[in-house]
């Protein structure tokens, strides 16, 4: 690749995390994070409480030294020696909140927007009827949800064209997770770059255009979601119509995931390259029916978790 080629590359990254670690000891940490976010795509970091999401995004954030300032980079500045001037144009909902309690939402709304120097409270206003949230109320007297929503208000009212996202609808109920979902499409269609971490697999899946999973501080896969659903394996459930083909059937040397003898049920697994010798065998049983399961993205998240290998 020629270095003119390999610049434009390089450029078309909003977000850029390279070999980033950050050793705690005793394994704690996170150790070689590479991630890239595209300007316009929106990019998920899956994995459970604990796995490293939170610690990386406060290194993007610049709320932690990197072990190597030219680690992290947002718009090919380097967050930690350019902070202020970066972190302009990024809006960061936590996952964690933190609030002066005794501020009303509109006290700390202007306070927040003051810091910021905004002029213009008025697509603070339209956020906060998106939401359904009463910003006169005492912050103390707000439930989980009420403050998840005044944290979206606060992150988003200076329309930022990067989003940092920590389990953005944590607190949200399925009604505001759904108005929230909708939300950041709508922000991509503007063409902003998101980075979205999170273990709701549905949410993933709703907004994501790539992602990579994290476990133990490592980056075990990294792949497109559109990929997710085109596996070379397919997993199907059988129900048979009588006891003895299913006890015949189990002989079967195949990939079984689950079995219910009680309901003459088994989930198998198969490659596509064995699909056909499949179909064969199942002609020779008295079937009730057969579905294929539609492989989501949290079959892929278990396969690999389970698996901590790295997707080729």
């Amino acid at each position: 690749m020629s270095q003119t080629a390999k610049s434009s590359t390089e450029n078309q990254y909003v977000i850029k995390v390279n070999n980033l670690t950050k050793d705690y000891g005793f394994g704690r940490g996170i150790f070689n994070v590479n991630l890239h976010v595209k300007k316009g795509e929106v990019y998920g970091y899956l994995g459970p409480n604990g796995a490293g999401k939170t610690t990386t995004i406060r290194h993007i954030m610049g709320f932690q030294h990197p072990e190597n300032s030219k680690d992290v980079l947002i718009n090919n500045k380097i967050v930690w020696n350019n902070q202020l001037d970066v972190l302009n144009d990024v809006g960061y909902l936590p996952g964690e909140l933190a609030f002066p309690e005794s501020l009303s939402g509109n006290a700390f709304i202007k306070f927040v927007g003051g810091l910021r120097k905004l002029k213009n409270f008025n697509y603070a206003k339209e956020l906060a009827k998106l939401f359904d949230l009463d910003t006169k109320k005492v912050i103390k007297y707000m439930s989980l949800g009420q403050k998840r929503k005044l944290a979206i208000v606060v992150a988003f009212m200076h329309n930022p064209s990067v989003l940092v996202l920590d389990e953005p609808t944590s607190g949200l109920d399925p009604m505001m997770q759904e108005v929230f979902i909708k939300y950041i499409k709508s922000q991509k269609e503007l063409g902003k770059t998101v980075l979205l971490s999170s273990h709701i697999y549905a949410e993933v899946e709703a907004l994501c255009d790539r992602l990579s999973i994290i476990k133990q501080g490592k980056i075990i896969s990294t792949c497109d979601i559109k990929d997710v659903k085109i596996q070379n394996e397919k997993k199907y459930k059988i129900e048979f119509k009588k006891s003895e083909d299913y006890h015949a059937f189990i002989k079967n040397k195949l990939i079984y995931i689950d079995k219910n003898a009680d309901k003459l049920q088994v989930h198998v697994e198969v490659s596509d390259k064995n699909i056909n010798q499949f179909l064969k065998t199942l002609a020779d049983y008295d079937i009730k029916y057969i579905a294929e399961d539609v492989y989501t993205l949290e079959d892929y998240f278990m396969h690999f978790y389970k698996k901590g290998g790295d997707v080729k």
